[in-house]
């Protein structure tokens, strides 16, 4: 070995994909899924959230959103965010082989600390991701005392 351990992950439903591909490849593709309303699921996007000495920051993956269809309230120290991914039917719906993205309306609610400063929340989205900027108020900021030692006698 050359020092460097590799860590590799199973995916069992990735597993039970490739089968399934594979089992559609024998028999000619007559088990392809359609899609169709029913496929639609509901779903919840990914979120990282991290802090810095002045606030919380929230960055949601929200591919193929629009701006306008994003609704994000605080209320009762409740950080929530709600959107809609639509499902246009630019094709049409026969010519589906498969759909694995999930569509339809979310809803993601995060508990805030009471250290955060709610009124100075701000929100930017840009290439699919939004950032959520949760202040701390300025009583919760880290603050750095220099203390004085003295000589015992």
């Amino acid at each position: 070995m050359n020092g460097s351990a590799s860590i590799s992950r199973r995916d069992p439903f990735n597993d039970i994909s490739k089968i399934q591909e594979q089992m559609n490849r024998f028999l000619g593709g007559s088990f392809l899924g359609r899609a169709n309303d029913s496929s639609l699921t509901t779903w919840a996007p990914e979120v990282d959230i991290h802090e810095t000495e002045d606030a919380l920051v929230l960055e949601v993956d929200l591919p193929g959103i629009e701006e306008k269809d994003l609704d994000i309230r605080v209320e009762n120290n409740m950080l929530t965010v709600r959107g809609d991914r639509k499902f246009e039917k630019k094709v049409s719906e026969e010519n589906y082989l498969r759909v694995e993205r999930a569509y339809g309306s979310f809803s993601r609610s995060f508990s805030l600390p009471q250290t955060i400063d709610p009124d100075s929340i701000r929100a930017d989205y840009r290439n699919g991701v939004l950032t959520i900027r949760v202040p701390k108020r300025e009583e919760a900021k880290p603050k750095q005392v220099k203390v004085n030692v003295s000589a015992a006698k």
